[in-house]
């Protein structure tokens, strides 16, 4: 099919020849955009614009972008783009784009309900809700249809939850121009800092950096028991951080980690539990996390570093933790290190070596310069590629055009995060003129009994129910919008309260019945999906409990004095160890029933800090103490089984 257009059962459509040349031009514009904001290129050719009139320029490139890409029942190919597409893409920029250009006459008259505010407005809603439905499925659309319908007939609803009732031309004229709505925060993060972080991804991978780090992965972790498995751990660590998606991170990583572990003889449902976990975790992860610890650092108005800091020892316990089992496992199962065939030759390694300077740049920047966190990605970018033409990796340098071809690459990958991030702010922005945040606050304070403790429990429960089947910026955005501010009035440190909806909002993707992360392992370890959704709640146990931890005790978040947080710390450490071996159902050698449940005590014992309650360091004391005296005599019974076998 050529030419401008072609005429089938659907109509009037554009042919693959038409459409992807002008979805390449935008998602290539797009990506200039976000890049040209941060560096203040506006501002140096006299260019004076609002915030909301650069967010809406480039939402006025994703959304024709996701109706030319995206076909209208989900999963099915795309070739021809059908006349409805078409008129949705026009209609869409042209909509986006009267709010890009009129935004400075309009933003102070939408109270006053003009045609110039609510007609656009509407347009904007309803376009952005087919896209979302197209990049994520039904169920985020649904809350967001649910949370407008509150904002115009939310006096109808009893109690405390009643609100204040919007009539929809206002509503509209909000979503679109007001700083609480569709350009909001989320989208403000997701236009610049995930932008500029995918983007350094993708640069990564067209220079051999992805390749570096799983060469190093494989050298580094491939000479010992179950190397496969901490291959994966990780490789997927690594490339999570950086990924924004737990799924996609499965996808990318999955494909050569999940089928290494199975020729290993590891079953196929815990091999494709241990990559799941393993990049769940990545946006958990310092220094670089996910898109949702940079709009973390804007809800709690505190800078980036920050926000990694008090993520570290958390996510360092989580990997531990996993790291562990695999290696327990490993030697339970009696799978060895991955075959000499398969590690790559040192010397080609490290000439690689020069990708670790771009690391080193960002971790500077953001730590120590305080730069903002998307001009950090595009040094580190930068630097990733003067190095990588200077030095290239295993003999292999970069060709420009492959270079050239990451800005359209990462124009059409972050498309869904930008709808996401948009359609988030609609929920914000009705929290705000309705009055919702407050009162669903209260409501939550009063199911909890005013009660810290009873409130976790059902925040951690509402948090994962929210969670299942959304992608992460969206659980987020979501939860911390309705479960964080009712932790906090409850007391909770906002710091504990916001990484506490973080990580009960990502264990939703390997938490069945709906484990998005999990059932994507699933298919490629071709393992039952349930099977190996309970794998990964086993592999991933460390988050579901220290959450709570942190929020007794924010020690755990390096909050309080060193020698509290290095108590903690320490006894943590041994308590993840202890109720690890516990669950693999091997120490030194197998352990029986009764020893894994005294291991598994003595870790929980352990694990809690000793700043939680008055009396907690005795905790810690009994935990430690009885947790080394078991292992002691692990140590002695299976030396005293060796001698036997040996006589």
């Amino acid at each position: 099919m050529t030419g401008q257009g072609t005429v089938g059962k659907a109509g009037f459509g554009l042919s693959p020849a038409v459409w992807r040349p002008i979805a390449s031009l935008l998602a290539v514009c797009l990506t200039l955009l976000a890049i040209a904001w941060p560096i203040n290129l506006p501002r140096m050719v006299g260019l004076a614009l609002y915030p909301q009139q650069f967010l809406a320029a480039v939402l006025a490139l994703s959304l024709p972008l996701a109706f030319l890409m995206l076909p209208a029942r989900r999963g099915s190919p795309r070739e021809v783009v059908p006349w409805y597409d078409i008129l949705f893409a026009v209609i869409s920029f042209l909509a986006v784009s009267y709010v890009t250009v009129r935004y400075p006459q309009v933003v102070n008259l939408i109270f006053s309900r003009p045609p110039s505010a609510y007609v656009p407005g509407l347009a904007i809603i309803l376009l952005l809700l087919e896209a979302l439905r197209r990049t994520t499925g039904l169920s985020l659309v649904i809350i967001i249809v649910v949370f407008l319908l509150y904002a115009m007939f939310g006096n109808y609803v009893p109690g405390r939850l009643a609100g204040r009732p919007q009539d929809w031309q206002m509503l509209s004229g909000y979503m679109a121009f007001d700083v609480n709505g569709i350009f909001g925060t989320p989208m403000a993060v997701a236009a610049t800092v995930v932008v500029a972080f995918i983007l350094f991804g993708n640069v990564l991978g067209h220079t051999g950096g992805s390749r570096f780090f799983t060469d190093a992965s494989l050298l580094t972790m491939g000479r010992f028991r179950g190397g496969s498995m901490k291959i994966a751990v990780l490789a997927s660590g690594l490339f999570g951080s950086i990924s924004g998606s737990a799924v996609a991170n499965v996808t990318a990583t999955g494909i050569v980690t999940i089928p290494m572990i199975k020729r290993d003889g590891y079953p196929a449902h815990k091999a494709g539990a241990i990559e799941a976990v393993a990049s769940t975790g990545g946006q958990l992860m310092p220094p670089v996390m996910g898109a949702a610890a940079f709009l973390m650092a804007e809800f709690l108005q505190i800078s980036y570093a920050e926000v990694a800091l008090a993520a570290l020892v958390p996510a360092l316990l989580y990997y531990v933790a996993l790291f562990i089992q695999a290696d327990l496992e490993a030697a339970r199962l009696g799978i060895s290190r991955v075959a000499k065939a398969d590690i790559p030759d040192k010397r080609l390694v490290l000439t690689g070596l020069h990708f670790i300077l771009a690391f080193v740049l960002l971790i500077g920047a953001l730590f120590w310069l305080m730069w903002q966190p998307e001009r950090a990605a595009l040094a580190a970018a930068l630097t990733v590629v003067i190095t990588a033409f200077i030095f290239g990796y295993q003999k292999v340098r970069p060709k420009l055009s492959s270079l050239l071809r990451t800005f359209e690459e990462t124009g059409k990958s972050v498309v869904e995060i930008i709808i996401i991030s948009a359609a988030s702010g609609i929920v914000i922005g009705v929290l705000n003129v309705t009055g919702l945040s407050f009162n669903l606050t209260y409501a939550l304070v009063q199911v909890g009994g005013g009660s810290a403790a009873a409130l976790l429990v059902l925040s951690a429960m509402v948090c994962i129910v929210l969670g299942m089947g959304l992608p992460t910026l969206g659980v987020y955005v979501l939860l911390a919008a309705l479960v964080a501010p009712a932790m906090v009035q409850v007391g909770v440190e906002p710091m504990a309260a916001h990484l506490f909806v973080l990580y009960f909002g990502m264990m939703s993707m390997i938490t069945p019945p709906i484990a998005m992360a999990a059932f994507a392992a699933a298919s490629i370890a071709q393992a039952p999906a349930m099977k190996t959704g309970w794998a990964s709640m086993k592999f991933g146990w460390v988050a579901f409990i220290v959450p709570f931890l942190f929020v007794y005790s924010p020690s755990l978040l390096l909050i309080g004095s060193p020698s509290d947080i290095a108590l903690a710390i320490a006894t943590a450490s041994i308590g993840v160890w202890l109720i690890s071996a516990a669950l693999a159902g091997y120490a030194l050698s197998r352990l029986s029933t009764p020893m894994r449940g005294l291991l598994g005590f003595f870790g929980l014992m352990a694990l809690i800090p000793a700043g939680m309650f008055p009396g907690a360091i005795y905790t810690d004391i009994i935990g430690v103490i009885g947790g080394l005296a078991l292992l002691a005599l692990e140590a002695y019974r299976t030396r005293e089984k060796r001698k036997k076998a040996l006589s």
